[in-house]
């Protein structure tokens, strides 16, 4: 490998600027990248952070934020709950010569390749926020690849993703602005956790923190401005649903968490909820929101009648 490509972790102030710079200019760029979010995480879930910079000469040509945990085997690095996406994050060339571009893209990924095999870690499991084309230099570490799928709205247009949605959503969405829900912003974490908590129960997953730490991880991040806890509330008072939205200094937004009471579903706020952040994203500059994985049954189908992109 060529003398000038070098990998190291980043810990001082304009470093991890740079960083910050080229999370939010590259497409694999999100908020779960950001020194930040992982100080927030590791401070409700444990673990500890580490963010690794590849460097071509003196330019920041990608790197990786890695959230490790301790087991009885070693460190181990793969996604959890909180955390969906944990890849590489790559500075893209305006080039015309896309050979050029390409040959940079896989130096720094086996770059990161050799580092991550450094490390000694027990196992590493990433997840990709977008289609990195060419894992050549991965697969010639022993890695394996599998594809995965999320489902993405495209915010630009809200009249158009409102007119995409289906035709039942459009119905319970309409009935819920006629049957006067309304959304409140900066909603209070407790109604959104005991729903958290009844989703779970009801679809089979653990609640992702127990309740003090989660509210300790949502506190953090909304006085960092990295999230936005949103509740679709019904004329009587009743919160119907609720949504933990991740933010941060690229085009996408995440939804990481978002329950319903399922005795109030048939009042709309779910999908109102849906749409009204959708409008708040756009209104902020967002370019679309990421739903977060596919689901299972129902949970999927409902991702996919939201105007959604798979």
């Amino acid at each position: 490998m060529r003398s000038d490509i070098t990998v190291a972790e980043l810990w001082r102030d304009r470093d991890l600027a740079a960083w910050r710079a080229l999370v939010a200019s590259s497409p694999e760029g999100s908020a779960y990248c950001l020194p930040e979010y992982l100080d927030a995480l590791c401070s409700a879930a444990g673990g500890r952070f580490v963010v690794l910079g590849v460097r071509h000469g003196e330019e920041l040509a990608g790197g990786i934020a890695l959230h490790e945990r301790g087991t009885r085997w070693g460190a181990v690095v793969q996604p959890r709950p909180l955390l969906y996406y944990n890849g590489p994050v790559l500075r893209r060339y305006a080039t015309k010569n896309p050979a050029e571009a390409a040959s940079r893209t896989a130096k720094t990924l086996a770059a990161l390749a050799a580092e991550l095999r450094r490390r000694g870690l027990a196992r590493t499991t990433l997840r990709c926020r977008t289609t990195v084309q060419d894992v050549r230099a991965l697969l010639a570490e022993g890695w394996s690849a599998s594809p995965a799928y999320t489902y993405v709205a495209p915010l630009a247009d809200p009249a158009a993703l409102r007119a995409r949605m289906d035709g039942n959503v459009r119905r319970l969405l309409k009935r819920a602005e006629e049957g006067g829900v309304r959304l409140v912003e900066d909603g209070e974490f407790d109604p959104f956790y005991a729903l958290h908590c009844a989703t779970g129960e009801r679809k089979r997953f653990q609640a992702y923190l127990p309740r003090e730490p989660f509210r300790r991880f949502v506190q953090s991040l909304q006085g960092r401005g990295l999230c936005r806890l949103d509740h679709a509330v019904l004329p009587d008072g009743r919160v119907a649903a609720a949504q933990l939205t991740l933010l941060g200094p690229s085009a996408t937004s995440h939804t990481v968490a978002a329950a319903a009471d399922p005795a109030l579903l048939g009042t709309g706020a779910s999908a109102y909820l849906r749409w009204r952040v959708f409008q708040a994203l756009s209104a902020a500059g967002y370019g679309e929101n990421d739903l977060t994985d596919v689901g299972p049954g129902e949970v999927g189908q409902f991702k996919s009648h939201l105007g959604a992109d798979l």
